[in-house]
């Protein structure tokens, strides 16, 4: 039995991608955005596979996959907050430029 077992297809890439996500959220929010949504989405088929079958496939695939889901998860998260606060900069800087000009243009 344990011969027939393979991999969850993706789950090296989803764990890669996951933890690239957290990696780059801190300098590039975009990217680690990015790189996290596509983890999240790679995760899916292959965790609803394992759950149908778990017979079929190794645990450490599935373990792979979950952190690299989780990773992904985390990185959407920090990502979105630091753009999120990149805006709120932005326009802070914006409003306090605008007070700053003449009442009489």
């Amino acid at each position: 039995m344990e011969q027939n077992r393979m991999d969850l297809p993706n789950s090296t890439l989803v764990l890669v991608l996951g933890i690239l996500s957290l990696i780059f959220c801190w300098c590039y929010g975009f990217v680690g955005l990015i790189l996290g949504i596509i983890a999240v989405a790679l995760s899916g088929s292959p965790r609803r596979m394992y759950r149908e079958n778990p017979e079929n496939y190794f645990e450490p695939s599935y373990k792979n996959l979950n952190a690299g889901r989780v990773c992904g998860i985390i990185g959407i998260c920090i990502s979105a907050l630091i753009i999120v606060f990149v805006i709120l900069i932005v326009l802070g800087i914006v409003a306090a430029g605008m007070s700053a000009l003449p009442y009489n243009i």
